[in-house]
């Protein structure tokens, strides 16, 4: 699983890992009806939307909802097969000094995709930035799959970064303005529901290929799949209404997401270098960094401030932790437990199938006015599976310790991220749910870069340069002391930066009558003049 992310694929800030909602102003008629009322209290948190007169599988939306669950299967595969994989990539280009980027260089590329894809949706629709990226997010695929040395496989995560931001806010948006209030919640649903047969036959088919035929193919055969959503989704998309309105994109937003990207790349190559040089990248990445993001993002995010800055806030702990943690699984049960790459990706499978129960969940009408305590909750259980994982370093304790743990972390990454995706959407008027999405996936991506990146870091300082990938048995690397070290920092201080996020969940709710009025730096957040209206991986 990956958080885009993208569940952050699974979920929509229309956004896996499915992310509520004032009653809509008459029956609504297909996707171009206004999902939004007319008369809809600003404030409410609990709203009571009139019952749509058919499902997300209904006449009306059964072509759109199909094709977006197409491209998030898509998503879903190629996240499942490239974290089953990885240790066989690392070990053929010799670049395990580089695996950690592998993973934060897509994260890094669409962070600043995001941004773009917001002000794109916003000015000219979605359909665009949608179909650009589906196209990148291939191409991406044939640059890594193509790639000779380990630099040049990095680059080619990076593009599809570029092609997964595009693709993961415009589906946000496709949620927000196709769909009525009251069916977002199983939209978000659908999302994560898509991830189920990917996330089972995916370390399956990735592993076996891997053995088989080499890993190259894992990459190269994803892109032949690119044309069903295309076909699928293209004709209920071209009936979504014409966006209103002459203004331009803000430049100024695409530029500060372009620093924080760039100046997150800067941070990622100074912790790598580990020695004097390193200081003049690290300074230069924190002036763009730093400035930019607290621009970018709503005003109060980084002090948790109670409604949308906690709610964008929260996804960045919940995703990076959860992705820095799983991206060392594979690794670690290849190197220390001597298992093979296919049983190593297997691990990790049936935290994909409890990610959709837990969104399923938490999309039950009942459990709305529970939504801020239920994202708690599942952070909780995030903490409790990611310090389970590093027990497996001892060799007395059983492999399928790691599946059972990740069985449970999918379960609370489905409940929080999925709620999280409802509660954007809620808190944000229709005419800025492009851009108030892209913060969320902004904190999605940042929170991958940041956390990926200080998991290699501390791999790399407690000796798992080291390592080796070829998959030594687990006596011998368990003598050395120096690698279970590596990833059990790894575990802890992961677990850590969940166990933050179950506090974060406690100021979810807005500060006065459930209104989010908190000023935005760069993303508009909506004012008591608004009706709110919900939103809402893709990399889960």
């Amino acid at each position: 699983m990956t958080a885009v992310d993208p569940r952050d694929a699974a979920e929509v800030p229309p956004p896996a890992p499915a992310l509520a909602t004032p009653p809509v102003a008459g029956p609504v008629e297909g996707p171009a009806a206004s999902p939004v009322a007319a008369s809809s209290p600003a404030g409410s948190l609990s709203p009571t939307p009139t019952p749509p007169t058919e499902g997300v599988l209904g006449r009306t939306y059964r072509a759109l909802t199909l094709g977006i669950i197409s491209v998030v299967s898509l998503i879903a595969f190629e996240a499942s097969a490239v974290n089953t994989a990885m240790p066989a990539v690392g070990h053929a280009l010799d670049g395990i000094e580089l695996y950690a980027f592998a993973f934060s260089a897509y994260f890094t590329a669409s962070l600043f995709a995001m941004a773009l894809s917001g002000e794109w949706c916003d000015r000219g629709g979605p359909l665009a930035p949608l179909f650009t990226g589906i196209a990148t997010f291939g191409a991406g695929l044939v640059v890594a799959g193509c790639a000779p040395e380990m630099w040049l496989f990095v680059v080619g995560r990076g593009v599809q970064g570029i092609g997964g931001g595009l693709v993961i806010v415009a589906l946000y948006v496709v949620v927000s303005r196709a769909y009525p209030e009251a069916l977002r919640p199983s939209v978000l649903a659908a999302f994560s529901a898509a991830w189920v047969l990917p996330v089972i036959v995916g370390p399956l088919v990735a592993g076996t290929v891997t053995e088989q035929l080499g890993w190259r193919w894992v990459f190269l055969s994803i892109p032949v799949l690119i044309l069903l959503p295309l076909t699928v989704m293209l004709p209920a998309l071209r009936k979504l209404p014409p966006r209103k309105g002459d203004a331009g994109m803000d430049r100024r937003r695409i530029l500060l997401a372009l620093a924080v990207a760039a100046g997150a790349g800067l941070l990622q190559y100074a912790a790598q270098r580990r020695d004097w040089v390193a200081v003049v990248p690290a300074a230069v990445g924190l002036v763009l960094l730093v400035p930019a993001i607290v621009r970018l993002l709503p005003k109060g995010t980084f002090r948790a401030a109670r409604g949308l800055p906690s709610v964008v806030l929260i996804r960045g702990l919940a995703a990076g932790s959860l992705l820095a943690a799983e991206s060392f699984i594979p690794l670690m049960l290849v190197t220390e437990r001597g298992l093979s790459t296919t049983l190593a990706g297997l691990s990790l499978t049936g935290g994909g199938l409890t990610w959709a129960l837990g969104s399923y969940t938490q999309s039950r009408p009942r459990l709305e006015p529970y939504r801020e305590r239920i994202m708690g909750i599942g952070l909780l259980l995030i903490t409790v599976s990611i310090l389970a994982v590093p027990l497996v370093l001892f060799g007395g304790v059983p492999v399928w310790i790691v599946a059972v743990a990740w069985v449970v972390a999918g379960f609370g990454m489905g409940l929080n991220i999925s709620s999280g995706s409802v509660l954007l959407l809620k808190l944000s008027p229709p005419e800025d749910a492009g851009s108030n999405s892209a913060s969320l996936q902004v904190s999605d991506a940042l929170g991958n870069i940041t956390f990926v990146g200080l998991s290699g870091l501390l791999f790399s300082a407690f000796g798992g340069a080291s390592v080796d990938t070829g998959g030594t048995p687990d006596v011998t690397n368990a003598a050395s002391g120096g690698q279970p070290a590596a990833f059990a920092a790894v575990f802890v201080a992961m677990a850590a930066v969940a166990l933050v996020g179950s506090w974060v969940a406690t100021r979810l709710k807005p500060a006065e009558s459930g209104l989010a009025t908190v000023p935005s730096g760069g993303a508009k957040t909506a004012s008591a003049a608004h009706p709110r209206t919900p939103s809402a991986p893709a990399e889960r």
